[in-house]
């Protein structure tokens, strides 16, 4: 890649990066009140990092078993309310020992 392209691609990512953190300013000048809109918009930042988590999680072990056990126990420890330090740590104990079986 030549540094004319690269800087060619590079304006037009932070182009398109600012545009997306603009235009909902400018365009938007009163508070939103369509409880739809609302909770569209209150529930986004947890449905990316949703996408963004999950297919990690399947590509960062060896196994898919022990990316699943890991995600299982994820999902369990953090429905009963326990710390993100705690869901973590015995996530990380679970995928540890399904690796050590297989």
């Amino acid at each position: 890649m030549t540094t004319s392209t690269f800087f060619i691609y590079l304006l037009i990512m932070a182009g398109s990066t600012y545009l997306i953190r603009a235009i909902p300013f400018v365009a938007i000048r009163r508070k939103i009140t369509n409880r739809f809109v609302r909770s569209f918009l209150y529930y986004i930042p947890y449905a990316v990092l949703t996408a963004m988590t999950i297919p990690a999680i399947f590509t960062a072990t060896s196994s898919v078993w022990s990316a699943c056990a890991g995600l299982l126990v994820a999902v369990l420890l953090s429905l009963k309310k326990c710390t993100l330090t705690t869901v973590a740590l015995l996530s990380c104990v679970a995928v540890y020992l399904v690796e050590l079986l297989i």
